[in-house]
């Protein structure tokens, strides 16, 4: 048989395919209904397991997989639908919506803002971007930063999230979750990691380098040429180790050329990142929920149990719901036993029925789901 002609018989049996996948999306439209009279939720779990092992019995030993497959699909996208159909939304979504009404049309330009560290680190730079006249108070911990706006010390806190060499700040999505703090905005800052040192020390006069324990990592190259015998010691940031080495001989360390500025060092060597495209991510958060014009990038987190298909049941609402997964990375949770957290960042305009059906749908079906905000970011 010719290439042509089997095509033209797939693309017959394609178009009967169709037809029949209407009608049987039309039935699901009734059920829906039936379910609503009735109070049955969307998701029976006992019928679609019945359904899964009937169709891959159906297909034969060969194919049973793949119909399998096929049909979780298109169980996930039934369910969808059906949600549609009856217009369900959740109190998550309602939240959301008001924030949208109430939140004003302009971020702000002046604000008392939290930031880790001391003057000249990069979360003041991030500061900067975010508002045109930050009022910053510097804080020793990133548990402190969210004291103080819980206390209303500050309105916002600004925060690393995650870098292009390092991954995620860990303890920060931690600490979302935990204090129930969302996102309202995000800024790429560029790293230039920079050896400073006091006037007239030289390279190999170095005893000791003080650094965040991040930029440590993000220098091991350029620290495997230096002297043997030189101690690396991490400290809380950057600009801590700039400030340290200010009041002491024989010391550099990895910072900032802001830092070099701030605290009157001489720049030993210049861009000793190992990565030369080291970026830092930080993100602008508020104890309520604030969603800008333009916002367009929303972070959740979700507690998946340690089951087959358990990631691919969530992966596939938003393949169903056409919704782009920018970021997805997974951590264990020490006090549940094969339990993970997922962290996800979406792009989806908050203002799409879209994003409204996978918002409810997600709350209504993980059993630990956190919204973190949804938001814009400055490149």
């Amino acid at each position: 048989m010719e290439l042509t002609e089997i095509r033209k018989k797939i693309d017959e049996i394609d178009k009967n395919l169709v037809d029949l996948y209407k009608q049987r999306m039309l039935l699901c439209a009734n059920i829906a209904e039936y379910k609503r009279e009735n109070g049955m939720p969307i998701l029976d779990t006992a019928r679609e397991r019945e359904l899964l092992n009937k169709v891959a019995d159906m297909s034969g030993r060969e194919f049973e997989e793949y119909t399998r497959t096929l049909y979780s699909t298109i169980l996930d996208i039934s369910r969808s639908y059906q949600h549609k159909i009856l217009g369900m939304t959740s109190e998550l979504y309602q939240e959301i919506s008001n924030a949208l009404t109430n939140t004003p049309t302009l971020f702000p330009s002046r604000a008392r803002v939290a930031c880790q560290g001391i003057e000249g680190a990069y979360s003041q730079i991030a500061s900067e971007k975010f508002f045109e006249l930050p009022n910053i108070t510097y804080f020793s911990n990133f548990n402190a930063v969210f004291s103080a706006i819980e206390k209303g010390l500050c309105e916002y806190g600004v925060l690393p999230i995650e870098n292009t060499t390092a991954g995620s700040v860990k303890e920060v999505y931690e600490l979302m979750r935990k204090h129930n703090f969302k996102i309202v905005r995000s800024v790429r800052v560029k790293v230039e990691h920079n050896l400073l040192a006091k006037s007239g020390t030289k390279l190999q006069d170095l005893k000791v380098v003080y650094s965040h324990e991040q930029a440590i990592s993000q220098c091991g190259n350029f620290l495997a040429t230096l002297p043997k015998g030189v101690k690396i010691i991490p400290v809380e940031n950057t600009a801590v180790a700039a400030k340290m080495v200010a009041e002491e001989c024989n010391a550099g360390a990895i910072s900032s050329i802001y830092c070099a500025e701030q605290y009157g060092l001489n720049i030993l060597a210049r861009n000793i990142q190992d990565n030369g495209n080291n970026q830092t991510r930080f993100i602008c958060i508020s104890n309520k929920l604030e969603i800008y014009p333009g916002s367009n990038k929303t972070s959740i987190t979700l507690v998946i149990p340690h089951k087959p298909g358990a990631l691919y049941k969530i992966l596939s609402r938003f393949n169903a719901l056409g919704i782009n997964l920018v970021k997805l990375e997974s951590r264990p949770i020490p006090e549940r036993n094969f339990e993970f957290l997922f962290y996800f960042d979406i792009e989806a305009s908050v203002y799409s029925e879209k994003f409204a059906e996978l918002m409810s749908e997600l709350e209504k079906n993980c059993d630990d789901f956190t919204y973190l905000g949804t938001y814009s970011e400055i490149v």
